[in-house]
This record gives C-alpha cells, sequence and structure tokens, in this order.
C-alpha cells in the first residue's frame, strides 16, 4: 500500500506518518503532484489555520491536484476542514469538494475554545470508514473551528455545539480529531480508510 502523505507544513506529519507505518503502510511525505496522483491512498494532514494551509496548497500547485483524485483521500484536522466550501477562519476559499462553510466554535459559559481534549463519538450509520467503532468512543480533538453536520456527515461530536468528527462524501473522507492521537479508536479509523474503503 502506497500512501502520499501531502507536505501541507502541519506539525502533525511526523506522528501521522509514524502511526500508517505501525499499521504497515509505506507513507511518503511529498508535494510532487504525480507521486499524489499515483498513489493509493492521500492524506491531506494538517494543524494551524485555513488561509495559510490553503496559501500553501496554492504554492505547491495542489489545489487541483487533491479535487481531481479519485483515489480514496482522507484529510485529517486542519486537513479535514480545507476539503469544504469555505472557513471563517481568514474568511478563505477552501478546496469545495465537500458542500459547507467551516465556522467558529462560539464561546459559551462552559465551554472552552479551542476545544482540546478527549470527546465522545456519535456514529450516525454504517459506513466501512467506521468498523469497529462505537458510539460513545472518544477520540481526541484540538481545534476551534468545525464544519457543519450535513448529509456528508458520518459521526457527530458535540463542544457547545454539534459539529462533523468525520465525513464522507464518495473517496473523499475527513476526520476533525487526530486519529495518530486517539489510541485504538484513531488507529481502527487509519487501518479502515488503508482497506476498508473502496479504491
Amino acid at each position: 500500500m502506497d500512501v502520499a502523505l501531502i507536505d501541507s507544513g502541519g506539525t502533525n506529519i511526523g506522528s501521522v506518518r509514524y502511526a500508517l507505518e505501525r499499521l504497515g503502510a509505506s507513507a511518503h511525505l511529498t508535494s510532487d503532484p504525480e507521486a499524489i496522483r499515483r498513489a493509493d491512498r492521500v492524506i491531506l494532514p494538517g494543524v494551524g489555520a485555513a488561509a495559510p494551509g490553503m496559501a500553501r496548497l496554492r504554492e505547491l500547485g495542489l489545489v487541483d491536484v487533491v479535487r481531481s483524485l479519485r483515489q480514496p483521500l482522507l484529510g485529517v484536522c486542519l486537513g479535514m476542514q480545507l476539503l469544504f466550501e469555505s472557513s471563517e477562519e481568514g474568511d478563505v476559499e477552501c478546496l469545495g469538494v465537500l458542500p459547507g462553510r467551516v465556522r467558529r466554535i462560539p464561546n459559551a459559559p462552559g465551554i472552552r475554545v479551542p476545544h482540546m481534549g478527549w470527546n465522545a463519538l456519535q456514529p450516525r450509520g454504517d459506513d466501512p470508514l467506521l468498523a469497529g467503532i462505537d458510539a460513545g468512543e472518544q477520540a481526541y480533538f484540538v481545534h476551534s473551528y468545525a464544519a457543519p453536520v450535513t448529509s456528508d456527515t458520518l459521526v457527530t461530536s458535540t463542544h457547545g455545539i454539534e459539529f462533523a468528527a468525520v465525513v464522507r462524501r464518495g473517496n473523499r473522507h475527513g476526520a476533525q480529531f487526530h486519529p495518530e492521537r486517539s489510541a485504538s479508536v484513531g488507529a481502527r479509523l487509519l487501518e479502515n480508510f488503508l482497506s476498508g474503503v473502496a479504491a
């Protein structure tokens, strides 16, 4: 299994790579369009803000590459948010392969922003990406902005508001939480992405 990790500049890239290698996948960090197009699976990691994340993809000439991928693609954290049409964070146009606008988690009594820590997952139906992940299991989140709950949402979580924690539209998948930091739940999601979803 050849997995391309898009060099999006996120600080979590190394830990995502190690998590994949523990599952037996050969993961290589690349910004080369042809290497990305040839890969069996593509992961768009990301930590930081939407505007610099999109600027990095534009600078590398990868916006149209990511939009046109036919193999399974997984966006992680900011990488998932960049799959949507736009983000309030920097008021930026994103990749637009999923409909919706990413918005800031509103401040509320007892609600800390950024949302940082373990939180329960609530699956909304069956999907190969979710095999072995049960309602109420916990995953590790770090984010201040959240994607809307739409017909593409596979899993929700709640921090003041309900938001999309895992999404899928066709070959495009996303996880708002950090699978590489989410113990067995994160490992299952990555393993399902590698071997359970249709190529």
